[in-house]
């Protein structure tokens, strides 16, 4: 079932496995890319894996993937669980968020919780395989937060998303046990039936932020032109 837990049980199935060829056809070369750096590749092969493929994007290119969930008003600079992250500051050569991609599993005041392809356990952007790192947040390191819509609603830290359909804002920390289950999820029209009510259809649908954070739109060469970057 596609949602913030499918996303993240898929991605931590592949952790801690030794980086080499099988592994670069296994997440790039499959949809037809060349899998040199394969960050982005491994999340949008998660995304796909775990029938989240909608509510990603397709992109081996970390900058264009930055660009699809701003374009869709789904950009923000705080995490939420199941999100994808961008890293990389305003000076990376590709923009912000240009560097490095990964998939935010749990989050606190200070830190933000990352499983990521393409690297290494020190966090590198460029390693050998995927593992799970602590990041510290807010930095200049870590850029953003794309904010997928998952289909059981959304767990995230940013007030601007407080009080908005299907969105549970949790300011200080989260784990994927914030997570509504979707299994227990009743549509609304089904609910209304049961019930003879009419719901209003405000309660269904998700929220549009009013504005995207600045940077690019488009562009970036295949894998968001990695190279090893340490947080500050």
């Amino acid at each position: 079932m596609a949602g913030a837990r499918s996303m993240i049980q898929n991605a931590r199935s592949h952790l801690d496995h030794p980086d080499d060829l099988s592994r670069a056809d296994r997440f790039a070369r499959e949809p037809g890319r060349p899998g040199r750096s394969w960050c982005a590749d491994f999340v949008a092969a998660v995304a796909r894996e775990s029938g989240n493929a909608a509510s990603f994007p397709d992109t081996d290119s970390c900058a264009v993937g930055r660009g699809w969930f701003a374009d869709r008003g789904r950009l923000s600079r705080h995490p939420a669980v199941g999100a994808q992250v961008f890293f990389g500051g305003p000076g990376h050569p590709y923009g912000p968020g240009g560097a490095h991609t990964g998939l935010c599993i749990a989050y606190t005041r200070s830190t933000v919780t990352v499983i990521a392809g393409n690297t290494d356990r020190g966090g590198s952007p460029g390693g050998d395989g995927v593992h799970r790192r602590v990041h510290r947040r807010p930095s200049a390191f870590v850029d953003s937060f794309g904010y997928p819509a998952y289909p059981e609603g959304l767990v995230c830290a940013d007030a601007a998303w407080r009080g908005r359909p299907g969105v549970l804002h949790l300011p200080l920390q989260a784990t994927e046990a914030d997570l509504p289950d979707p299994a227990a999820l009743v549509a609304p029209e089904v609910a209304a039936g049961v019930a003879g009510l009419l719901l209003p259809r405000a309660t269904t649908g998700w929220p549009t932020p009013g504005r995207d954070l600045p940077g690019p739109r488009h562009g970036g060469p295949p894998g968001g032109g990695h190279q090893r970057a340490h947080e500050r």
